[in-house]
């Protein structure tokens, strides 16, 4: 160890031993609590397995990903120890932390089994990267500052009338438990004069803090103001307690210091998602309007409402789904308009239903597919009496998905609408929630798990396994998969489909389905050469050699031993020849197999005849290929399988009369 390394462990040390006295205190939070929870034992071992699917589950029911064991590990180190790739990516890209000159961030990058994942963690160390919620606090902070397309819907003058502010009711409302009681009982409010008592730079550093942005370090005033600096720190402490912003002044003063700093705007960050959170689902979700779609366009919405929304979303319920209740689709918030002849009688067919949720243009600009419409002169863009209707091709079920993107940052789906997020993201240019619904696709679907894995016993309640129950894996559609990867760039997408393909390929070879994905994928090729490589045909065969090549890699060297240990069942039969044969042929054990060569040793099978006239016949244990053969062992399976398949694929291109 060099004298650099010493001076390193000895900065790292005093730092730790800091951390931990300014936590024992209260200053600090512990980003690593320890959490003896079930669902997180759960998530701590699908990290040491790679358990993709479990890890998703797992984080969708909001376990603490940051938080640690026993043994002081987190999830994120134990599977850059195992060496886990997917499942790091998988937790970093849902917020666990990996900071350099942290006691748990070094650990990490120490103890990664290899460069690939060590530098993944790199480029996600928190001084490189943004909080999860990040984006949604820095499109909240932009609007303070972006005026064109207009969202704003009150104005704030200062005293000497020369800066004004424009601002959001909604925001104000959902951050403050003041605006939110003084906007109810007058919505229609659109300007606010600034008290000559409030020093103007308090104020701005409120409404910065409401609108998730950086606290203020200076807050000396202009000059001319007539406010000191002492004033001002005086006027946000009471700005704060006017306003029921408890955090306010704290935010302020710990602005100084890093740790502190980034400690209070994390949490403010997600004390402002929460609120926001709360609005969406009180008021958005809470006034939406469920109603015939012939009827949709006729609602009629006051632009001076109660919830400040100004525009009203529509998605019409899915054709399939015409003849279900609809009150499956309302989750107990709508604000259920009559429906007219047919909604109450079983034996009419009931007309398809829209859900209308009144929303905020502000929070819609996050797609770039409404920040333009609104930017244009579209009648979309117009400010009328009242609230214009967009329609959007999707099911309301998924649009919900997309506001709730929109003004919490959250994207929590399964498996079921993965695929229809996916669309509907790429339709809307929300890049950040097609990524999402890639991850749930790819983590969900157990790409890296062969057809027979498809299937295992998952554990009880009480954390042990419920014997005999057996829980399928959710099934997906691959071929749809892999042309939905295509069709949305999403390249996450096309190597899981390629990876499931591969673990399964057996399975699917020999279909026209498959035959037909091979034809697509050279098609993409524009202009294609006879002697072009297919880019699906090329990842197929990439996946298939690690498929072979690391089928014994992840399994410990006990269980080797116990899977190839020799099991004997004995079969007594009466000792005569007619019966010896009939077992026989049915076992398929007459001396020789069928497709084996003459000149390989034969297949045998010991026959001990008993004094008592049974004889006892020790199958042993079978082993064949996917073309029959009986071999030894399961490397030789492995690698006659390998072969038989790439086989396949070469025949496969002869008959498409393709080169690759």
């Amino acid at each position: 160890m060099t004298d650099l390394d010493v001076l390193r462990k000895d900065q790292l040390e005093t730092r730790l031993h800091n951390e931990k006295k300014l936590i024992k205190e209260g200053a600090l939070k512990d980003e690593n609590p320890l959490d003896f929870s079930e669902g997180f034992r759960q998530l701590c071992d699908a990290c040491r397995k790679g358990d993709l699917k479990v890890c998703q589950e797992k984080i969708s029911e909001g376990v603490n990903i940051n938080a640690r064991d026993s043994y002081d590990y987190t999830p994120l180190i134990l599977a850059s120890l195992c060496g886990h790739f997917e499942a790091v990516q998988l937790l970093l890209e849902s917020g666990a932390l990996c900071e350099r000159d942290t006691f748990q961030g070094e650990r990490c990058l120490y103890n990664a089994l290899n460069d690939r994942i060590r530098n993944l963690l790199l480029q996600y160390d928190y001084s490189k990267s943004t909080d999860p919620l990040q984006p949604l606090a820095a499109h909240v902070s932009s609007l303070l500052t972006r005026h064109i397309p207009q969202t704003w819907d009150i104005v704030v003058t200062v005293t000497d009338g020369d800066e004004s502010l424009f601002l959001h009711k909604f925001i104000l409302a959902a951050r403050s438990p003041y605006f939110q009681k003084k906007l109810s009982v007058a919505p229609e409010t659109n300007s606010w004069r600034l008290p000559s008592t409030i020093p103007p730079t308090a104020f701005g550093a409120a409404i910065r803090y409401l609108y998730l942005g950086d606290s203020a370090r200076d807050l000396r005033s202009g000059p001319g103001t007539g406010f000191t600096e002492s004033e001002v720190v005086a006027g946000v402490d009471r700005i704060g307690q006017h306003l029921d912003i408890p955090h306010l002044l704290d935010s302020v003063l710990d602005s100084g210091d890093r740790r502190l700093a980034r400690q209070r705007r994390t949490d403010e960050i997600s004390r402002g998602r929460d609120q926001l959170e709360t609005w969406f689902e009180n008021n958005i979700l809470g006034h939406k309007v469920v109603i015939e779609t012939s009827k949709a366009k006729d609602v009629k919405w006051d632009r001076h409402n109660a919830i400040f929304a100004d525009v009203l979303l529509q998605a019409d319920e899915v054709p399939d789904a015409a003849g279900q209740d609809g009150d499956a689709q309302d989750g107990g918030h709508a604000s259920s308009i009559p429906v007219g002849p047919g909604s109450g009688d079983p034996e009419l067919p009931r007309e398809q239903k829209s859900v209308l949720y009144p929303v905020h243009r502000a929070m819609l600009l996050r797609s770039e597919f409404f920040s333009a419409m609104f930017s244009s002169t579209f009648r979309e863009a117009q400010m009328t009496e009242h609230l214009n209707i967009i329609s959007v091709d999707c099911s309301p079920e998924v649009l919900e998905i997309i506001l709730r993107f929109f003004y919490t940052e959250k994207a929590d789906f399964g498996l079921d609408v993965a695929v229809e997020v996916l669309f509907a993201a790429d339709l809307l240019f929300i890049e950040k929630l097609k990524t999402k619904a890639g991850v749930v696709i790819s983590s969900l679907g157990s790409a890296n798990m062969s057809q027979a894995q498809a299937s295992k016993t998952r554990p009880g309640k009480g954390g042990g396994e419920q014997k005999g129950e057996i829980v399928e894996y959710d099934e997906i559609d691959v071929y749809d998969i892999m042309r939905a990867a295509w069709f949305t760039r999403v390249q996450r997408l096309e190597e899981f489909a390629a990876r499931y393909l591969a673990y399964r390929l057996e399975e699917h070879i020999d279909t026209e389905e498959f035959a037909e994905l091979i034809k697509d994928s050279a098609a993409r090729i524009q202009k294609r050469q006879e002697t072009d490589s297919i880019e699906l045909l090329d990842d197929i065969r990439f996946y298939l050699s690690e498929r072979f090549r690391l089928r014994f890699d992840d399994a410990g060297l006990a269980e080797m031993i116990e899977e190839h240990e020799p099991q004997n069942y004995y079969t007594e039969t009466p000792a005569n020849g007619e019966q010896v044969a009939a077992n026989l042929a049915e076992l398929n054990i007459s001396g020789k197999d069928s497709k084996t060569k003459d000149t390989e040793t034969p297949t045998t099978t010991n026959i001990a005849a008993q004094q008592d006239g049974t004889v006892l016949i020790d199958q042993g244990t079978v082993i064949r290929t996917l073309d029959g053969v009986i071999v030894e062992d399961e490397f030789d399976k492995d690698a006659i399988n390998y072969r038989i398949l790439l086989d396949k694929l070469d025949r496969l291109l002869e008959r498409l009369n393709l080169d690759a």
